[in-house]
């Protein structure tokens, strides 16, 4: 079982940067990737970025290429969202997933944990 607790969300101006982090309880947080998503209303869910268990791979979603980074600290059980340059349209819920098994990292069924999610709103 693995609990994990997102962190970081707010109010920003367009332009600005927030970072996002993501708190996994238990020992093996190291075992499992990690991912991104995003719901803004009246949206369907959406992946945001991926990293793997030793971070080796990552991936993220076009829109946001350039501008968000992740990244995880295994020692601290902890994964985060860099986010630069923020739009408007990055309005969202933002929360983090834990995936154990494999599978496409854009595939939200593909996740077993769950965090609560972190508002965050881009004003223009």
């Amino acid at each position: 079982q693995v609990q994990l607790v997102e962190s970081g969300g707010g109010l920003v101006q367009a332009g600005g940067s927030l970072r996002l982090s993501c708190a996994a309880s238990g020992r093996t947080f190291s075992s499992y990737a990690m991912g991104w998503f995003r719901q803004a209303p009246g949206k369907e869910r959406e992946f945001v970025a991926f990293i793997s268990q030793t971070a080796n791979s990552k991936y993220s979603t076009d829109s946001v290429k350039g501008r968000f980074t992740i990244s995880r600290d295994n020692a601290k059980n902890t994964v985060y969202l860099q986010m630069n340059s923020l739009k408007p349209e990055d309005t969202a819920v933002y929360y983090c997933a834990a995936r154990a098994g494999p599978g496409a990292a854009s595939d939200s069924s593909r996740y077993n944990y769950w965090g609560q999610g972190t508002q965050v709103t881009v004003s223009s």
